[in-house]
């Protein structure tokens, strides 16, 4: 999978977005594996164009789908449930809402703009975040992983009380 190219994409095409799930948990130093890139996309009428027009050029259709190349549509990605397409780089999950209905508008003051080097920014969902919705999912996955979660937050917090912050 290349989730960075994927991200790319996303930030070229100036879609607003959330990224969650394993790939926020490894780029803030959780040392798990991960198969697909998840996102909360906003649905607000403008973004939903941009979306819409980044998998197109993804060429994105519906994994259960495969091998018919069914596309997100714009319109169905305005609403709350999941979308999970194959793109040429990889598996992308867009989901309009996350654990608790908790859509983009909920999700974006918990995810600061974070630098991934090379002028790659993008908004990832907070680690505490991340540990709380893994412990109330609560499925075989998330229980296997989440000593992972909550051990590098509590380094972090370690960290964050020696410097005073």
């Amino acid at each position: 999978m290349e989730f960075r190219a994927i991200l790319i994409a996303l930030e070229r095409g100036r879609v607003d977005y959330v990224v969650v799930g394993g790939v926020a948990a490894v780029l803030q130093g959780v040392p798990v594996n991960t198969f697909d890139l998840d996102v909360v996309h906003s649905r607000d009428p403008g973004n939903l164009t941009r979306l819409a027009a980044v998998l197109r050029a993804l060429e994105a259709c519906y994994r259960e789908h495969l091998p018919k190349r069914i596309e997100p549509l714009e319109r169905d990605l305005a609403l709350p449930g999941h979308h999970l397409p194959m793109t040429r780089l990889g598996p992308l999950d867009v989901l309009g809402t996350i654990f608790g209905a908790k859509g983009y508008a909920q999700l974006v003051d918990h995810a600061p703009r974070v630098d991934l080097n090379d002028g790659l920014v993008v908004r990832l969902l907070e680690l505490a975040d991340l540990v709380a919705i893994k412990r109330l999912l609560n499925r075989d996955k998330d229980r296997a992983q989440l000593h992972e979660y909550e051990r590098e937050l509590e380094l972090r917090n370690a960290m964050e009380t020696r410097d005073g912050r």
